[in-house]
C-alpha cells in the first residue's frame, strides 16, 4: 500500500508507539503488577492501533477501490474492511 509519506510517517510512528507499549504490557503481567495498571495501558495499545487502522482506512479507500495491482474492491468488500476495526 502507497500512502501519502506523511501519512505513512503518522500510521508508522502509531504503530511503533503501539508496539512499545505492548512490550510494556508484557512486562507489567510478568512482574504482576495490578490488574488496573495492566488494562489501562492494554487500553491505550488498543486505541493506538484502532487509530491507525482508522487513518488507514480514512486514506487510503480510494486507493483500495482502485489498487491496480489487485481486482478493485466491491463496496460489500470494502464495508467489511472497515467493519473489521470497529
Amino acid at each position: 500500500m502507497n500512502l501519502d509519506p506523511e501519512i505513512n510517517r503518522d500510521v508508522l510512528t502509531r504503530l511503533k508507539r503501539a508496539r512499545g507499549q505492548l512490550d510494556g504490557v508484557i512486562s507489567m503481567i510478568e512482574d504482576s503488577r495490578s490488574c488496573t495498571d495492566v488494562v489501562t495501558q492494554l487500553a491505550a495499545v488498543s486505541k493506538a492501533l484502532d487509530r491507525a487502522g482508522f487513518k488507514i482506512v480514512a486514506t487510503g479507500l480510494k486507493q483500495c477501490l482502485t489498487d491496480g495491482d489487485a481486482a478493485p474492491m466491491t463496496t460489500e468488500e470494502l464495508e467489511k474492511l472497515f467493519l473489521s476495526l470497529a
